[in-house]
């Protein structure tokens, strides 16, 4: 195996970690603390409506990292593909990935946005809906990056047998 395809295949395998890192910690634990300001400034300055409009920057920013790796996913698992080092757990979880993270940064996102910039009265039970609707899609996006990395680790680690 030559040193090429090596460091090829550790930045993958580091860059779907770095963005379930990234999906783990601005789920659990950014949202968290940004939805609860008044727990940590002691007064309540903050309305929900501006935490949520602090975490949708968040994660418009997040969507061109996502935008980003959605292309790094499909042309790793494509270029695997051509060579036959791919099974159907890591094509099926790849898919699920890109159209996870597709769906919440070009569908998702700015339509959260959108909702913000009419302001606060536009957040009736279309935009609950909607709000609902991207946190099951953040969450299997979890779901199945963690399964890609898990079984292109495996693979990898076959091959080299």
């Amino acid at each position: 195996m030559n040193k090429r395809k090596i460091t090829i295949d550790i930045a993958y395998l580091l860059s779907i970690g770095m963005t379930i890192g990234a999906v783990f910690i601005l789920g659990a634990l950014t949202a968290a603390v940004v939805f609860n300001s008044e727990f940590y400034l002691s007064i309540p300055l903050l309305s929900r409506y501006e935490e949520g409009k602090i975490m949708g920057e968040i994660f418009r920013r997040f969507s061109y990292w996502a935008y980003f790796m959605a292309a790094v996913i499909a042309i790793y698992e494509v270029s695997r593909y051509k060579v036959m080092q791919i099974d159907k757990v890591s094509i099926l979880s790849a898919i699920a990935s890109i159209g996870t993270l597709l769906l919440f940064s070009a569908v998702y996102t700015p339509k959260i946005l959108e909702y913000q910039s009419r302001g606060e009265m536009a957040m009736d039970e279309s935009f609950e809906a909607l709000h609902r609707g991207s946190e099951l899609d953040f969450k299997i996006l979890l779901v199945v990056l963690s399964i890609l990395f898990v079984r292109r680790a495996y693979l990898m680690m076959a091959v080299k047998r």
